[in-house]
C-alpha cells in the first residue's frame, strides 16, 4: 500500500484499466484523494464491487461528477452508507436514472436532506416505491414542489404515513390530482389541518368518499369555505 500512496497523479491516470482491475481492495483504499480524481472514466468502470465498497468517504467525496456517472449500478449498490452520505450534492445531481434505481433502501435513507433537493425531477421519478418510503421525514421535507409534482401515483402510494405528514404545505398543495386520488385513508387521515386546509377546491374534490370520510375531525374544521363548497354530494355524505 505504500508504494501505492508513492504513486503520483499522472501514474495513476497512467494505469491501464487492467492494472486497475487488478488492484487490492486495500490498495485502492489506500490512494489518495487527487489520485483517485485523476481516475479516466475508463477506470472508474474498470473497478470491482469489492473496490468501489472499499472506497472511503473522503475518497467518493473526491469524485468528480463525470467519475461518479461513471459508476457501474452494481458498484453504486456497493457503496456504503457513510459513502453515500458524503455525496456532495453536485455528485447526488450527477448520478444517472440507473444509478438512482441501483441505490439500496439503506442507502437511500443515508441520504441528507440537501442531497434530496438537489436530486432531478426525473431522478426522483426513477426510485423505487421501497426507496421513496425510506427517505427520512427531514429528507421529505426537503423535496421541493417540483419534485413532490414528479413523484408517480405508486410513489405517493408508497409513502409513509410519517412522511405525509411531515410534507410541507406548500407541497401537498402542489400534488396533481392523479397524486391525491392516489392517496390511501391512512393517508389522508395521516393529513395534518394546515396541509388540508393547504389542498386546492380541484385537489379536495379529487379526493376518493373513502379518503374524505378519512379525515379527522380537526381536518374537517379546517376546510374553507372554498373547499366544502367543492365537495360533491357523495364526498359530503361521506363525512
Amino acid at each position: 500500500t505504500a508504494s501505492v500512496v508513492a504513486l503520483t497523479t499522472a501514474q495513476v491516470a497512467a494505469l491501464t484499466t487492467a492494472q486497475v482491475a487488478a488492484l487490492k481492495s486495500t490498495q485502492v483504499a489506500a490512494l489518495e484523494t487527487a489520485d483517485v480524481a485523476a481516475l479516466t472514466t475508463a477506470q472508474v468502470v474498470a473497478l470491482s464491487t469489492a473496490q468501489v465498497a472499499a472506497l472511503t468517504t473522503a475518497q467518493v467525496a473526491a469524485l468528480t461528477t463525470t467519475q461518479v456517472a461513471a459508476i457501474e449500478t452494481a458498484d453504486i449498490a456497493a457503496l456504503t452508507t457513510a459513502s453515500i452520505a458524503a455525496l456532495t450534492t453536485a455528485q447526488a445531481a450527477a448520478l444517472t436514472t440507473a444509478q438512482v434505481v441501483a441505490l439500496t433502501t439503506a442507502q437511500v435513507a443515508a441520504l441528507k436532506p440537501a442531497q434530496v433537493a438537489a436530486l432531478t425531477t426525473t431522478q426522483v421519478a426513477a426510485m423505487e416505491t421501497a426507496d421513496v418510503a425510506a427517505l427520512t421525514t427531514a429528507s421529505v421535507v426537503a423535496l421541493t414542489t417540483a419534485q413532490v409534482a414528479a413523484l408517480t401515483t405508486a410513489q405517493v402510494a408508497a409513502l409513509t404515513t410519517a412522511q405525509i405528514a411531515a410534507m410541507e404545505t406548500a407541497d401537498v398543495a402542489a400534488l396533481t390530482t392523479a397524486q391525491v386520488v392516489a392517496l390511501t385513508t391512512a393517508q389522508v387521515a395521516a393529513l395534518k389541518p394546515a396541509q388540508v386546509a393547504a389542498l386546492t377546491t380541484t385537489q379536495v374534490a379529487a379526493m376518493e368518499t373513502a379518503d374524505i370520510g378519512a379525515l379527522t375531525t380537526a381536518s374537517v374544521v379546517a376546510l374553507t369555505t372554498a373547499q366544502v363548497a367543492a365537495l360533491t354530494t357523495a364526498q359530503v355524505a361521506a363525512l
